[in-house]
């Protein structure tokens, strides 16, 4: 893989928190240059020499305003949800870019599959039929995009498929924020469908170096790639970081009809998000491997032990993602279960 020299010149739509700024860094680690293009409104400084472009990607008009007569050697678009790109604009944001980019690398998510239980689910799987203004509905939708105008006009568009995304920086707090919150305070972790549920997870910046890999590839250009790593259940995921905090977890096994209260887990533990993917086809493309399930929490949790994370309160809503937690709450039904 080679860029030209000097590094490329390289647009991260969204780039403010997690994935985005996690990519930003890396970018400047490896040279290249790097700007932003969002809202404005994610706080936070950037680092020194990293522009910031503001639009809108809810308006076609705010975004041509901001991009018109741009050149780029690549495009990184981590923002590619309903909730900020809206519907339609999509395609006209396609559009847009088509013939001033060297490589489109466009972010989806495991939510993009139609559920199955036959597992690990490849790249030819089919895709969820979810409507557009659900998660993995407009996933799927802005996929089909990506590819139709690959197919007509060459596009240089290619498509990451991560799941669960974990590590330093993670803005959804009821992942490992939460139940390391949980163990360090000896407090009860609830366990839906007796823990099984099953999911791959990735470590962001792995997923990171993935997205710059593909964006220097010309062979993925018009491919899909499902990028992550290891997969764990419910319960492996809960003892495995009881080990690397260093002590024995409280878990508390939820009888059925207390699976649909909300919020009483996290949110990975649904039933919706039992599902591991393949990485073969990754690899085959000779993208870095994940580091590893165990070696990517004890970095994650050696992080997360210098952060004001640490003393985070037992109550803490997410407006964004709807994925927040309340510990409390959590303690009340664990006693009402223990007490049956």
């Amino acid at each position: 893989m080679s860029c030209k020299v000097g590094g490329m010149k390289i647009l991260i739509l969204g780039g403010g928190t997690f994935v985005g700024r996690r990519m930003v860094d890396l970018l400047i680690r490896e040279g290249h240059q790097a700007t932003v293009l969002n809202r404005g409104k994610t706080s936070g400084d950037l680092p020194p020499g990293v522009e910031r472009l503001v639009g809108d990607r809810t308006s076609t008009e705010s975004m041509r305003a901001a991009l018109d007569g741009s050149q780029w050697d690549a495009v990184i678009d981590v923002s590619g949800f309903v909730m900020a790109a809206g519907g339609g604009e999509l395609e006209e944001l396609l559009a847009m870019v088509d013939g001033s980019v060297g490589a489109y690398v466009f972010v989806s998510s495991i939510m993009a599959y139609e559920p199955t239980g036959v597992m690990p689910w490849t790249e030819t799987n089919a895709q969820t039929s979810e409507p557009i203004t659900t998660y993995g509905g407009f996933k799927a939708h802005a996929e089909r995009a990506i590819l139709e105008r690959f197919a007509s006009t060459g596009f240089p568009g290619s498509i990451a498929r991560p799941a669960a995304i974990y590590g330093p920086e993670n803005n959804i707090h009821d992942m490992e924020t939460a139940m390391f919150l949980r163990l360090r305070r000896g407090l009860p972790v609830l366990l839906p469908h007796e823990g099984l549920v099953t999911t791959s997870y990735g470590h962001v910046d792995d997923l990171c170096r993935n997205l710059l890999e593909m964006a220097e590839l010309p062979a993925v250009r018009g491919e899909i790639i499902n990028i992550t790593g290891e997969g764990a259940s419910a319960r492996a995921f809960t003892e495995t970081l009881a080990q690397i905090v260093g002590i024995e977890p409280d878990i508390v096994v939820l009888p059925t009809d207390f699976t649909q209260e909300k919020p009483i887990y996290g949110h990975l533990f649904g039933v919706k998000h039992h599902g591991i993917l393949s990485v073969a086809k990754a690899a085959s493309f000779g993208l870095t491997q994940d580091r590893g399930f165990h070696d990517g929490y004890t970095q994650t949790y050696d992080w997360f032990c210098t952060t004001p994370l640490v003393d985070a309160p037992d109550k803490l809503s997410d407006p964004v993602w709807g994925a927040g937690y309340d510990f409390a709450l959590e303690a009340q039904i664990a006693n009402a279960v223990r007490g049956r």
